[in-house]
């Protein structure tokens, strides 16, 4: 599929100069140059590749402009229109919103079918018949006769889909007029087999595409996620095509220049165009209602601060009294839990300037997940934080899996407890971008959903979950720092604390987010 003789196919299609789009049906499929013999490389670049081999029911991709994705979507969509029913396939419905984006997929289509040597008929025109309100709609089929399936590409969303069975592809979905009734019936025909292929750049954050990445991402909706942004397909050969496409020799100095040239022309629309980032992303994340929805008033928060110079104090002084803090406070809150009861927990570190705060969570039989406490610390030692975390750990019960921040001076603590409580049990963590992008939306459906509950009702505590915003489409925690406390740490303590609940074998097989 990745190769085709080393040929290197001609992504734009389209007739002579001066011919409209569809004059000449027979010369609609380029005719392909004999390259068998020249060194070239395969024909999808590796994020085609990778969408391509992904064969889940639903898939969705959000990419920056001119990646070629559809190029490569319309190559599988080929093998699939070509494929008898018992090899899986299928007919093929292509729905974009403009009729120029339908005639460069079809024609696309046409050169994949000439490409695989597959036989097919002309392009066939003709309109959408299926509902009087939609024969304007503009159709454009290629049929296989060996397999007795078509692909068919609509010019603009048709008003229902009944009886229809197969591949839906929607290209530019957030582009669409009433995504969400598209998608309502789309989805409908994974029921009986079929598949779904959502296509498109951003168009906002509040908008319907938008949307089903973040329900897919925080577990509310089945599917995959792929993502592609222009530079990423920069540094995964794409400059390196067109060099190869249009003749010119490939340097490094000049893949910088044209990347820096193409960001020029989209100005400030770049990051949405080319960086896949939502337009209108900012603001307070989580909404303050939701958050005290979520508390409780009878989940302590546990507070303890050292004195400046507390660490030139003895070994001894400083094990015996912070033993003494444990044994009166942290003792009866532990004792206190379900000893039957399954626990996971976070931890987030800090030493002098920021705060470590460790976010248990226990499982109830509904698979709802509550918070029995929090501890905060302030200026405590390295030592003593590490008797502390071992005394909270042996102390949890049926503790399944922690999620350590082993970011600077918290490796240290990260590291020495996997390797005392195993690595099937600890995971050391060292949040990035993709990290917040991927696993913080699971975090917003648990507290929507009614499924992560009793935070402490405690104003630090919902300051900090207050100020996560969205920073260039993510979630995540802001870079300034309160003087008093490292702002969101609570958010940094449950988010790893949930994550370690998500990906723990004892919950794999159990629904709930």
């Amino acid at each position: 599929m990745t190769k085709s003789s080393g040929v290197i196919l001609n992504a734009a299609g389209g007739g002579p100069e001066g011919m409209s789009p569809m004059d000449g049906r027979n010369n609609l499929a380029p005719v392909l140059p004999d390259t068998s013999a020249l060194d070239a490389p395969p024909v999808l670049l590796p994020y085609q590749q990778r969408w391509v081999a992904d064969t889940s029911p639903l898939k969705v991709i959000e990419k920056s402009r001119r990646t070629g994705i559809t190029w490569a979507e319309a190559s599988d969509n080929v093998l699939t229109a070509a494929s008898s029913a018992p090899a899986g396939g299928m007919n093929v419905y292509y729905i974009a919103y403009n009729q120029d984006m339908t005639v460069e997929y079809i024609q696309a289509c046409a050169m994949w079918a000439r490409a695989f040597n597959y036989a097919a008929s002309e392009i066939e025109e003709g309109f959408w018949e299926e509902d009087d309100d939609d024969k304007h709609i503009k159709t454009y089929t290629i049929k296989f006769p060996d397999s007795g399936f078509r692909i068919v590409a609509l010019s603009s969303r048709p008003s229902n889909l009944r009886g229809r069975q197969g591949i839906i592809v929607i290209d530019e979905a957030a582009f669409h007029e009433q995504l969400d009734e598209l998608l309502k019936a789309a989805l409908a025909m994974l029921i009986w087999g079929g598949k779904v292929r959502v296509i498109s750049t951003h168009d906002g954050d509040d908008n319907p595409f938008n949307t089903l990445i973040g329900d897919i991402r925080a577990g509310r909706q089945g599917g995959s996620i792929h993502r592609i942004t222009f530079r990423e397909a920069v540094s995964e050969g794409l400059f390196r095509r067109v060099c190869l496409r249009t003749g010119k020799e490939w340097s490094e100095a000049s893949e910088q220049a044209w990347m820096a040239s193409v960001y020029k022309f989209y100005g400030a629309g770049a990051s949405e165009e080319l960086d896949c980032i939502p337009a209108n992303g900012g603001g307070a994340w989580l909404s303050r209602a939701l958050i005290e929805s979520r508390m409780s008033a009878d989940t302590p928060v546990l507070r303890l601060t050292c004195k400046e110079g507390y660490e030139l104090l003895s070994d001894e002084v400083r094990f015996r009294e912070t033993q003494d803090w444990l044994d009166e406070y942290l003792k009866p809150l532990l004792e206190a839990l379900p000893t039957d009861a399954r626990s996971f927990l976070g931890r987030d570190f800090g030493r002098s300037g920021d705060l470590s705060v460790d976010y248990p969570l226990l499982q109830e039989k509904n698979l709802v997940r509550r918070v029995p406490f929090v501890l905060e610390l302030r200026n405590v030692p390295f030592r003593q934080q590490e008797q502390i975390t071992w005394y909270l750990m042996d102390g949890l019960p049926g503790l399944l899996g922690a999620a350590f921040d082993a970011r600077g001076n918290g490796a240290y603590l990260a590291e020495y407890a996997m390797q005392r409580y195993g690595s099937s049990r600890v995971q050391q963590v060292m949040p990035t971008e993709g990290w917040y992008r991927e696993h913080m939306p699971p975090v917003k459906a648990a507290l929507e959903d009614g499924n992560l509950v009793d935070l402490p009702k405690d104003e630090d505590t919902l300051d900090d979950l207050r100020a996560v915003q969205v920073v260039n489409g993510v979630p995540r925690v802001p870079e300034q720092r309160s003087k008093q406390r490292l702002t969101v740490v609570n958010a940094t303590g449950i988010q790893p604390s949930h994550w370690r609940w998500r990906i723990s074998p004892a919950v794999k097989l159990t629904k709930g987010r």
